[in-house]
């Protein structure tokens, strides 16, 4: 059975990209067939996976007003083991487009509609704000991954974001459920960082991954090479992170 996971925050800087390229290349590692999808404009998430993003005749855009269809619109990434949607700037140019049709929300569930089946894993890569694109993503979902840093203005942030998830969860996808919660440039030595994981800890429970991704530099190095950092640099603390988050989001789906 397949899931979709969209992996949002407003928040910019907290390692959403980072995580979705690197969660796509480590559960690929799994033997899961997985497919990720870049509906954020910046197409950072295209470049950290080799693919120039301004050298695409067909993107994520074209998926979404619909005049593409989303076998046409997949890039094989054959070295990296999965599969890619490719986003760059048009995806502005989709947002505006939406703004005038008819079930613009639902425009990246129908497209997908027909592929899901093909994949294990089918992660969406959200711009950092709650705009069309992030609603389209929220909508297609079937459960939401938070990245975000141990800091105070996260937990502000949070909430907001826990607020548009329960107003989707009562009007358009009522089955969108919280996948979890991933603390990203963890620094176990910092006060702060051990004072608000008890507080994430006390709020959401087994919504709070185990796993926590630190601050490594190689991770930080390897979307400037294309690639993500198990392909990089597979010894280094950020690969050895992310496979244990492959692990854990794997072994969480398969009791469910």
């Amino acid at each position: 059975m397949s899931k979709i996971i969209a992996i949002a925050n407003q928040k910019g800087g907290v390692g959403k990209t980072t995580t979705s390229v690197n969660l796509a290349a480590t559960l690929a590692m799994t033997k899961r067939k997985v497919l990720l999808i870049d509906i954020d404009p910046q197409g950072n998430a295209t470049m950290g996976c080799g693919v120039d993003k301004n050298g695409m005749e067909l993107t994520c855009c074209d998926l979404l007003l619909q005049e593409a269809m989303a076998e046409e619109v997949i890039v094989p990434l054959t070295t990296l083991q999965f599969d890619l949607i490719p986003g760059n700037a048009d995806l502005t140019a989709a947002e505006v487009g939406l703004m005038q049709s008819r079930q613009r929300e639902r425009r990246l569930t129908e497209a997908l509609a027909k592929i899901r089946g093909h994949y294990d894993y089918l992660l969406i890569d959200c711009p950092p704000s709650l705009n069309m694109l992030t609603l389209n993503a929220l909508v297609a979902a079937d459960s939401l991954l938070v990245p975000m840093q141990c800091e105070y203005y996260a937990l502000e942030g949070l909430s907001a974001l826990m607020e548009t998830v329960a107003n989707i969860q009562k009007t358009v996808n009522p089955a969108l459920a919280l996948e979890g919660l991933l603390r990203t440039m963890y620094d176990p030595r910092s006060r702060l960082t051990k004072e608000v994981s008890e507080q994430l800890q006390k709020h959401f429970g087994a919504k709070l991954l185990r796993t926590c991704i630190p601050r490594n530099i190689r991770l930080a190095e390897a979307p400037s090479h294309g690639l993500p950092v198990i392909h990089y640099d597979k010894s280094s603390r950020g690969a050895l992170a992310y496979l244990a988050l492959a692990g854990e989001i794997v072994g969480r789906n398969e009791k469910e």
